[in-house]
């Protein structure tokens, strides 16, 4: 019966992740895997939800307020002009906005540049479109975009490219001289291009996020996907947009309605609250996470990882495994699971066969865990105590 399976969820094979996250369940593990705070979402937009389930906002919705503060919003952060009748698509979630923009836009051997390593979800939405990923690395430890192997990517058959910045796994937050290579290329050989910035807003070190819409040139050739999930700590939402040239975001509408409808109703008033929130909210959140994030980094650096790139984005932290630990990423993840209680992500599903590359050179795509700490201060130091134990027992050595 397997046979009866489509081409397309062939390709899809299950993910690694998961028979490690039943091993963490057995284990008790503390969750530093996932990307979701466990700590509570503001109360203000908590209450928004609440009382917009209490007053019946339940059935099929498309609230256009929404698309009213992001036309504000992108005009502000980016200097963009947008339609908030025609250019915005509301979603369930950026992961549902990003597949819609592949399936408008990607026709079955069209190929899609995504830079390595990269979210999965990215090239899934292309192969069920039928386009072919074309995975471009980016150098370690700095995770940089080498120009010259961007360039090279491109053939007669490239559509689109997919950025993601901040960008997960790493934390990169790509440069203002990056960003402009990649306008210019997809400027030149007119190509479209589909960004994630659903971390817009979590930069650190004075570090800025910079649309690449806001480029000359790209703002007809690009479509933001973004959502409420990561600034606002509710992941769970599904409140999520598109915001592309009219013809597109049109497009992605429709794949939306025809596949799930409507983005919950009662989230997308409350979206209108947290959508408002005062700048020094933004500015507190940004504190708050890179305090954390300067705590896992000295607390896996003491154990013994090495930190070769500190985290400029988001709230993952990509540690590199120490030159002499005889293992791959996947044995120390169970180690960890097993003899600390932890779990993090083991780096290699993040990372694509390149075939330009040898096997030597691609040795690294085995070396990084990825680390979330966008958890509450307890959990933190919990992992810490864990940590404490293989510390005292000597270090890394104790998960060889």
């Amino acid at each position: 019966m397997e046979r009866k399976l489509s081409r397309s969820a062939k390709k899809l094979a299950s993910s690694p992740i998961q028979e490690l996250s039943y091993l963490a369940q057995r284990s008790n593990a503390i969750n530093l895997a996932e990307g979701f705070p466990d700590f509570p979402a503001p109360s203000h937009i908590k209450n928004a939800a609440i009382s917009a389930i209490v007053s019946d906002f339940n059935q099929y919705r498309h609230v256009q307020g929404i698309c009213d503060h992001l036309a504000k919003i992108v005009k502000e952060m980016h200097g963009l002009d947008i339609d908030p009748l025609t250019d915005v698509a509301i979603c369930c979630g950026q992961t549902e906005a990003f597949a819609a923009a592949i399936f408008a836009i990607i026709d079955p051997g069209d190929e899609v540049i995504v830079f390595d390593p990269s979210y999965e979800t990215y090239e899934a939405g292309i192969l069920l479109a039928g386009g072919v990923p074309v995975h471009v690395p980016l150098d370690p430890p700095q995770w940089t975009m080498d120009p010259t192997k961007f360039l090279n990517s491109f053939t007669e058959r490239t559509k689109a490219i997919v950025l993601n910045s901040p960008h997960n796994p790493t934390g990169k937050v790509f440069t203002r001289g990056e960003l402009e290579a990649i306008a210019g290329a997809c400027c030149s050989r007119n190509c479209l291009a589909v960004t994630d910035e659903v971390y817009e807003h979590i930069t650190y070190d004075n570090a800025k996020h910079i649309s690449l819409a806001s480029f000359s040139g790209m703002q007809e050739r690009t479509v933001i996907t973004s959502s409420l999930s990561k600034t606002y700590s509710v992941t769970g939402w599904r409140v999520g947009w598109a915001i592309a040239p009219a013809f597109i975001a049109s497009a992605i509408r429709n794949i939306h309605i025809r596949t799930t409808d409507s983005a919950p109703a009662p989230f997308q008033e409350a979206a209108l609250t947290a959508m408002s929130s005062r700048p020094e909210y933004f500015e507190s959140m940004r504190k708050d996470y890179e305090s954390k994030r300067d705590y896992i980094i000295n607390l896996l650096a003491r154990v013994g990882l090495k930190i070769q790139f500190k985290p400029q984005g988001a709230f993952f932290l990509f540690a590199e495994l120490p030159d002499d630990y005889p293992h791959s990423d996947v044995e120390f993840v169970k180690k960890l699971i097993v003899e600390a209680g932890v779990v993090a992500v083991p780096g290699q599903g993040f990372f694509h066969p390149n075939s330009e590359a040898s096997n030597q050179d691609r040795n690294y795509q085995k070396r990084y865990i990825r680390f979330a700490f966008c958890k509450n201060s307890a959990t933190l130091s919990a992992v810490a105590e864990r940590f404490g134990k293989i510390l005292d027992a000597g270090g890394l050595s104790v998960l060889h």
